[in-house]
């Protein structure tokens, strides 16, 4: 069975670092973790009620493209980076790093901004899970520090699919979080008619957050999970949906 994926789109990695983000085609799961076009959908959540069965499925041949069973983070929306070496089952965090050959780091989105990072060696890979929460809080630039204390030099960043600038509503809590945590430029937020109400670009505000770290190299940042129905779950337009994974590691 072929699995469609998105592989990322960015200069100056070296050729055997690894990666790619999943969609929602592809697998086994039923409505209304399909694949909105009739056929099986390839969620790769255990947690968003799907079965288990379904996702034991979609897992399992998920796997086959990977040099090794991939460990899922229990994502919560923080700044915690785990090594993906030592990672368990259930273990919190938002990010994984590595310089182990043919260990997978991996993180699970539906609209939330998957980042992949690796440095221009190939020595150190990262998956990071930043959803507005995080992505204020500071998950990317921890990320990069643990890339750095790991012997990471010159940083590259690839933005995987996530919910587009003219679609992610928020509110006031979200633009003062920025403001307060992230300094960030008003930009990033356009208002909307009604009072109290802004429209946000994720993508710009990790551009924003990863120059500020030092990462100018960014690539990726160009869809929208919200819009593109046939190819991404969305948990803003859907609701009850399935997870997509980006995934990433040094083959030897």
């Amino acid at each position: 069975m072929s699995l469609p994926i998105i592989h990322p789109d960015w200069e100056g990695v070296p050729l055997h670092v690894q990666g790619f983000c999943t969609t929602r085609m592809g697998g086994f799961s039923k409505v209304p973790y399909d694949d909105g076009q009739g056929g099986g959908g390839n969620n790769l959540g255990d947690h968003v009620g799907d079965l288990p069965e379904s996702v034991a499925r979609n897992r399992h041949m998920l796997n086959r493209f990977l040099p090794g069973d991939v460990t899922f983070l229990s994502q919560v929306h923080g700044t915690i980076i785990l090594d993906a070496a030592t990672l368990h089952a259930g273990d919190s965090g938002d990010a994984v790093i590595t310089t182990v050959p043919n260990t997978v780091c991996a993180v699970l989105t539906a609209d939330c901004l998957p980042v992949l990072f690796s440095d221009d060696k190939g020595k150190v890979v990262a998956a990071a899970h930043a959803g507005w929460r995080g992505l204020a809080a500071g998950v990317l630039q921890n990320t990069i520090i643990k890339m750095r204390d790991a012997g990471a030099d010159n940083i590259i960043a690839w933005m995987g699919p996530a919910i587009g600038p003219d679609e992610f509503e928020v509110g006031q809590d979200v633009v003062d979080a920025f403001q307060l945590r992230a300094r960030t430029s008003e930009k990033f937020f356009k208002q909307k008619a009604e009072e109290g109400k802004y429209l946000a670009d994720i993508y710009g505000l990790a551009r924003y957050v990863l120059a500020k770290a030092g990462v100018d190299q960014v690539h990726g940042g160009d869809r929208c999970t919200v819009t593109e129905k046939g190819q991404f779950y969305s948990y803003r337009r859907d609701g009850v949906t399935g997870r997509m994974a980006s995934l990433i590691w040094i083959s030897p």
